[in-house]
């Protein structure tokens, strides 16, 4: 580019405009420096890499060293891991045959249906079972068994 104010007319072939104080020269820059840059870029990658190998087989070594053997139910579970353990299982985990909520909501039922139910449990010692509520109820009136009246109706 040119130092002087001239009008370049694009359509005019010729000479492209030149300065006199920019120069190349193929000498200025060596591409053997740049490729040798490259190569010892590329070395140092490469030692890098099989020292992070070396470190990694290293530690991996000493874990497998260090660590604590396997329990013995782990032998029963054969070479395939994944296999569903022995019975019994724990509820909600695969291979469980039911829902654990749908389980504990059985179990109240249950429950609550042996709680309000009446009956002999042995009719000839004179043992029967009745309903919670009125066995709280007779409990409230009369107190417990052998136990010493309240201190309220001593007096």
């Amino acid at each position: 580019m040119s130092t002087e104010n001239v009008h370049h007319d694009q359509a005019a072939p010729g000479p492209e405009p030149v300065n006199a104080d920019v120069a190349f020269e193929e000498r200025d820059v060596r591409a053997g420096t740049i490729y040798r840059y490259l190569i010892a870029l590329a070395v140092c990658v490469l030692l890098s890499y099989g020292v992070c190998v070396y470190i990694l087989r290293g530690t991996v070594g000493l874990a497998t060293r260090s660590d604590t053997p396997p329990p013995p139910v782990r032998a029963e579970l054969g070479p395939n891991y994944r296999e569903l353990p022995p019975e019994p299982r724990l509820q909600g985990m695969p291979g469980h045959p039911q829902d654990p909520q749908l389980d504990r909501r059985v179990k109240f039922k249950s429950d609550r249906e042996d709680l309000e139910k009446s009956g002999w449990i042995d009719q000839n010692a004179g043992v029967a079972q009745i309903p919670i509520e009125d066995a709280m109820k007779i409990l409230a009136e009369k107190g417990l068994p052998g136990a010493s009246a309240p201190a309220e109706k001593k007096k």
